[in-house]
């Protein structure tokens, strides 16, 4: 079955995302190609895309705490479904229920050594 994935994105978790877009804007001198006011932005990079994003209110509180990764391994899946079913086979259950949002559906999973991985799924006109 496996997780049939169409891109990889970085994405990085904060709180004070307008600062960061910003930093990340003059840092790799260019605008993002996705912006989303205080909700997220990302940049296209080579061999890469870098997404920034605010986590919703019930998941801020992962952040308060500096020892845990505000980065993520966010993978852009065809069916999410699927992708949460064989998660949950290798032993990785998502602990949250899946989230809606006007760019698709994800939920949050966690590899071995607690990682977050974002699965998401986009609105495309086939969903």
């Amino acid at each position: 079955m496996g997780v049939n994935y169409t891109e990889v994105i970085v994405t990085i978790a904060t709180l004070n995302i307008d600062k960061l877009i910003n930093f990340y804007t003059e840092f790799l001198e260019q605008k993002p190609i996705t912006c989303i006011p205080n909700v997220y932005a990302e940049f296209s990079l080579t061999g890469m895309r870098l997404g920034i994003f605010k986590p919703k209110e019930a998941h801020e509180s992962e952040f308060e705490n500096s020892a845990k990764s505000r980065i993520s391994l966010c993978l852009e899946v065809i069916n999410l479904e699927q992708a949460i079913a064989h998660i949950t086979d290798l032993g990785y259950p998502p602990p949250g229920k899946i989230a809606i949002a006007s760019h698709g559906q994800e939920i949050y999973a966690y590899d071995p050594d607690g990682n977050r991985l974002i699965l998401h799924q986009a609105i495309t006109g086939n969903n």
